[in-house]
Formats: structure tokens, C-alpha cells, sequence
């Protein structure tokens, strides 16, 4: 068997820790090999050793063997390494050229030309003057990612690392990152695929490494760690999710928060366009649809988080202000917001515990030292430990962080907790553990309902309804089993087909084999 690259005992301390443990890892040309685990197990930072880059102030030791110049990497934001300055065409036509100066002058242009064309196919991004001359904010998140994979083919790259490039993803868009990769694959390229999707993992690799705390816990083929898990976090990440709700649980509740004729815009562009929505006491509303579809907008303006919208948002029947800053203490308690980076929400300076306290204080008007006892209750009682609580942010893992976001926001006794795709960035292990918090939520407070934000139709088949957007319009809603198993909209059907037609892909060889 051929290897293109590869790592021996790998061992990564920073401030005396073992981040990374003893890590080996076989690169093969033109084979997927998956690196699965939750936050904080390593695998990103065994990903980008294959890059040559380590944490500041890491001590390295063993042995890591990568042909010179020639890993691409594909992160997981890959806005943050692209110029916002210049326009795609000019980023990719600064590579093409280098590559082609031994050429005579006169056929140097064509030669870069086609060369862009061949990685653009191969990195199913398709060529167009349009595209070229587009900056990178002028693109989607998938596009971004296709532009990077590009850059990368086009320096000959014979490794790519690909970073969760499936994380907040629908169904369609997970479709063709997967085709995508295959497809890179079947040109002799390695992948090396950092994931903590299983049904991404399943219908791709040849080959997985499951890392928790550092070291590889478990390695082998995709079927044999799909059929025959051994390890008991590796059977935890392999079982399979809720599936369908048992029952349609009708919410029979009062109607707490209702959007009639609700029309968003993004300067002059209109980004939603939701004409009826009732949101009951103690249900869950899932919200589902593609990225761009209008999902965070919804979110942001029952929240008060954006402002520029015409129509109503009425909680108990009364108009909601459409700015925060306009609404009431009690208006801003009953309505409460998780936002997607749970890290990004808090102050990477001050206590977890301490800002959690803060919002019984700022919104209950509650004193200083009751509400950090009953700030550390709750987050107690959802799983974090109080040495861990009393730390700043950065020392908590993504999963612990979005558990304290959820433990400020409940800390306000809302009436409505809006959950923008909170899971999208966690394992499956973690993500259970989230929804049975909220469910929890639920069960103690009845009358609390709940709005989850999400692209992952296991997340939304936990919740009462479903609305389904698409292009900006809410094109279905309905209980949770009519959508999930009768859609009617040729868009939920059309979404409903993909998820099934990728996990079906689980039971057998990926599309590269």
C-alpha cells in the first residue's frame, strides 16, 4: 500500500497537557480517512499537523511525514482565508501563473486559464466569468469552501484536509460536499476528513480513527466501526438518533408568540416573507430549510435582534417593540435567544458563572449573590461542574459552552427560548445530550415553549410542528410526523429524499468507492 503522508506518535503538550497522544495515522492517495470525536478530542489538531501548524507554545515530539508543499486544507470558516479585497479570479489567477512560467510568454495565459477551469470542475464549483469576478463575500458559505478546495488543487495538492465542512448544512448542500470529495478522491488525492458528522463519515471514508481526550480510541474500516463498534464512546457516536416522534403532541396551549404578515429585509433585498405563524405554550416549533433559506432571520426578529421588518411579532397578543433596545425588561425575559457560537456569545474575559448570574439580575432585578446561587444551580444541574463554571469561557469545550448559554437564557424564566442551531457544530453524543436538556427544560416548566433554528432533520423530528423554508417563504408547517413522513411541498420532499438517500448510503460503499 502506498502513503503519501502519515504521522508516528504524535504527542502535542501545551502548558504541560497532552492535547494530542500517541496518534498514528496512514495518509493512502485517492482514500478518505475520517477523524471522528467530539469537541477538544484533537482531531483538528492532528488535521493540521499534517500542515506543519501546532498551537502556540506546543512542545511536539514524534514523527510527522508530508510531501513538501503539497497538503491543502479546507477549514471549517473558509471566509478566514480568503482575501476580502480581491475578487476570486484574481486569487485564483495568482496561483495559475505560478505555475506556469516556465512556459513561453506567449502561452502562459491560456495555460493558467485552463488550469483554473480543471481545478473549478474538479472542485464542482463551475467556471463562469460571473463567479470570477465576484469578491468572497459575494459568495455563500459552500461556494467560499469550493473556492478554497480550488486554491488548493490548483498548488497540486496530493493531501486535502477537510475541516467539519458539513457543519451547518442541510441536506442538499451536505449531498454535493460529499460528491465533491468523492470526487477529489477518485483523482488520487487523499482526504483527510475532520468530522463529527457520522452520516457524512459513513457514506465517504474507507478508513476512521475515532479520537477522544487526545488519543485514537478506536481505527477501521467505515463497516467494520458502523456494524462492530468496540469501544463504548465509539458505540455512543455510532447509535442511532430519536428517529420520528411517537405521537403528534398538538400543542392545545394558549398562543404565546404569533408573527402575522411578517416581511424581513436585508437593506432593500427581502429575506423573509412569513405570513402566519402561532407558537403554543409548551410546544416546539422546529424551523427548517437550506442555509440562506431565511431560518436566523425568523429567529433574530422574534427576538428583537433585527429590527428591519414590517408586519407583527405578538406575544400574548400584544406587538412586540421591533428593536431589543425598545422592549421591556419583562419583554426581553419572556423572549429569550441561544445563539449558534455559544463561544462568541460570552465575554472570553469575566467568570462562566459569573455572566450567567448576571442575567437573573439585569432582567429579574434578583440580588447579586442569590442569583449566582441559583445561576450555579442550574448549570449544575445541567451537567457542568462547578471548578469548570467558575472559569472564563476559554477553558470550557464547545458543548459545555452552549449548556451555559442555555443555562443563561432559562435563568430568565422566558416564555419562549429560540434555539438558533445550536447543535450544528457538536458531535452526536453532545447533540443528544443538548435536546434531552431542553426536553428536561420542558418537562419542569410546561408552560415554556420552545423554537429550534435547524438544518438537521434528526434535531427537528424531537418537536411538535415543523415550518419549512425555502427561498425566503415558509413553503409547509404541520406536525412533526405529517411533514417528516407526507411532505407536500416539492421543496420538503426534495429534502426529505436527500437525508434518506445519504444515510442509506451509510449501509453500503460511499459514492468515491
Amino acid at each position: 500500500m502506498s502513503v503519501v503522508a502519515g504521522i508516528t506518535g504524535l504527542r502535542i503538550e501545551v502548558g504541560g497537557r497532552a492535547i494530542v497522544d500517541g496518534v498514528n495515522l496512514l495518509v493512502v492517495p485517492g482514500k478518505i480517512t475520517a477523524l471522528v470525536g467530539a469537541s477538544g478530542s484533537g482531531k483538528t489538531t492532528t488535521g493540521l499537523a499534517l500542515l506543519g501548524e501546532y498551537p502556540a507554545g506546543a512542545r511536539v515530539s514524534g514523527e510527522v511525514r508530508v510531501p513538501a508543499g503539497l497538503v491543502g486544507y479546507v477549514p471549517q470558516q473558509p471566509a478566514s482565508v480568503l482575501n476580502p479585497a480581491r475578487r476570486v479570479g484574481a486569487l485564483l489567477r495568482d496561483i495559475a501563473r505560478a505555475q506556469v512560467r516556465e512556459l513561453p510568454r506567449a502561452e502562459r495565459r491560456d495555460a493558467a486559464r485552463d488550469r483554473i477551469v480543471r481545478a473549478l470542475a474538479l472542485a464542482q464549483l463551475p467556471e463562469g466569468e460571473e463567479l470570477l469576478r465576484r469578491y468572497p463575500h459575494q459568495l455563500s458559505g459552500g461556494q467560499q469552501q469550493r473556492v478554497v478546495l480550488a486554491q488548493a488543487l490548483l498548488l497540486g495538492a496530493r493531501v486535502v484536509v477537510a475541516d467539519e465542512p458539513t457543519t451547518g448544512q442541510d441536506a442538499l448542500t451536505k449531498r454535493r460536499i460529499v460528491d465533491q470529495l468523492a470526487q477529489v478522491a477518485r483523482q488520487g488525492i487523499a482526504v483527510v476528513l475532520l468530522s463529527h458528522d457520522m452520516d457524512v463519515v459513513r457514506a465517504l471514508a474507507d478508513e476512521v480513527l475515532v479520537m477522544r481526550g487526545g488519543r485514537v480510541v478506536e481505527s477501521g474500516t467505515v463497516d467494520r466501526i458502523r456494524l462492530e463498534p468496540r469501544h463504548p464512546w465509539t458505540r455512543e457516536l455510532v447509535a442511532p438518533g430519536p428517529g420520528l416522534p411517537a405521537a403528534a403532541r398538538d400543542g392545545h396551549g394558549a398562543a404565546v408568540l404569533q408573527v402575522r404578515g411578517l416581511v424581513a429585509r436585508y437593506g432593500r433585498s427581502v429575506a423573509l416573507r412569513a405570513g402566519a405563524l402561532t407558537l403554543r405554550a409548551g410546544e416546539c416549533l422546529a424551523v427548517v430549510g437550506r442555509s440562506g433559506s431565511g431560518k436566523t432571520t425568523l429567529a433574530r426578529c422574534l427576538a428583537g435582534l433585527h429590527r428591519d421588518h414590517d408586519g407583527d411579532v405578538l406575544l400574548d397578543g400584544t406587538p412586540l417593540p421591533r428593536s431589543l433596545r425598545a422592549r421591556t425588561r419583562g419583554q426581553l425575559a419572556a423572549v429569550q435567544y441561544v445563539f449558534q457560537d455559544a463561544r462568541a456569545s460570552f465575554d472570553e474575559h469575566r467568570p462562566v458563572l459569573d455572566q450567567v448570574a448576571r442575567t437573573a439580575v439585569r432582567l429579574r432585578g434578583a440580588v447579586p449573590d442569590e442569583a449566582r446561587a441559583e445561576a450555579l444551580d442550574i448549570l449544575t444541574g445541567l451537567g457542568l461542574a462547578e471548578e469548570g463554571v467558575r472559569r472564563r469561557p476559554g477553558q470550557l469545550s464547545g458543548g459545555e459552552l452552549q449548556r451555559a448559554a442555555i443555562a443563561r437564557a432559562l435563568l430568565a424564566r422566558p416564555r419562549v427560548l429560540v434555539c438558533d442551531e445550536i447543535t450544528s457544530g457538536l458531535d452526536p453524543v453532545t447533540r443528544r445530550a443538548l435536546l434531552d436538556l431542553l426536553a428536561a427544560a420542558q418537562r419542569e416548566r410546561p408552560e415554556l415553549a420552545l423554537v429550534l433554528i435547524t438544518h438537521d432533520l434528526e434535531v427537528a423530528a424531537v418537536a411538535t410542528r415543523i415550518a419549512v423554508l425555502n427561498g425566503g417563504e415558509v413553503v409547509e408547517q404541520g406536525t412533526a410526523r405529517e411533514v417528516l413522513t407526507t411532505p407536500r411541498h416539492p421543496f420538503t420532499v426534495s429534502l426529505m429524499e436527500t437525508s434518506a438517500g445519504l444515510t442509506a448510503e451509510t449501509a453500503g460503499m460511499g459514492p468515491h468507492a
